[in-house]
């Protein structure tokens, strides 16, 4: 199979099946073979479709020539402003989130926004399709459009899905929470973001930064100035 239709389908694969274990195969499947039986495929069928999407991206290369001319350096100052941005959003959200599964989700939500969320009620699904936005931006060849544009659209597509299943699972403390936040990120606010997150994103956008050099040949962040 060409390394190019090979990752469309792996991308394919990787998003329709997080889109169907989610939503309408959660329910039959978890009542078949339990929660955590339902937690382990899901987690097999997910990690298997990303390593298929990343080796065929591998095998695709670097060699296809960009639909435009994207490693400037005015481009690249402004990803490494806008990764840092999304690695404060992924940190933080993992702090009192009431969309993970948490048996005190509700609590989370009625105790009103906080930290990242005064900037997104969705800062994990954000950190990703601004990583996926900045990947497409700096190197705009086919093979990141699909598997970036993938995650990107896995991303905020799902976090409105999840708005939905929320709704229904959680009811009014789910509505509370929709009222008082945004879907949309609202990245003025990135200051009230709290001394945690930004100093567990810092550490993340550090260390990702660093180990694209060696993971892709690039030097990315600051790094690439200061190497």
């Amino acid at each position: 199979m060409d390394p190019l239709v090979s990752l469309i389908a792996a991308s394919l694969a990787f998003v329709g099946t997080h889109f169907a274990l989610s939503h309408p195969l959660r329910a039959p499947l978890a009542g078949r073979i339990g929660e955590n039986g339902f937690r382990g495929l899901y987690s097999v069928v997910a990690l298997g479709t990303f390593v298929w999407a990343v080796t065929a991206f591998r095998a695709v290369g670097p060699g296809d020539a960009p639909l435009w001319h994207g490693m400037s350096e005015v481009l690249w100052a402004i990803g490494t402003v806008v990764m840092l941005l999304a690695s404060v959003l992924l940190a933080g959200s993992f702090l009192r989130n009431p969309a993970l599964p948490d048996p005190r989700a509700a609590q989370h939500a009625a105790a009103g926004p906080h930290g990242v969320f005064h900037v997104t009620r969705h800062p994990m699904m954000w950190s990703f399709a601004l990583w996926a936005g900045v990947h497409i931006l700096l190197s705009p060849t086919p093979r990141q459009l699909v598997l970036a544009g993938a995650l990107g659209f896995l991303a905020l597509v799902g976090a409105r899905m999840q708005d939905r299943k929320k709704e229904q699972l959680m009811g009014e403390a789910w509505a509370g929470w929709e009222a008082q936040t945004s879907y949309w990120p609202r990245l003025g606010r990135i200051a009230r973001s709290g001394t945690v997150a930004w100093i567990g994103g810092i550490v993340i956008w550090l260390a990702a930064t660093y180990g694209h050099i060696h993971a892709n040949g690039v030097p990315a962040g600051l790094w690439r100035w200061i190497g």
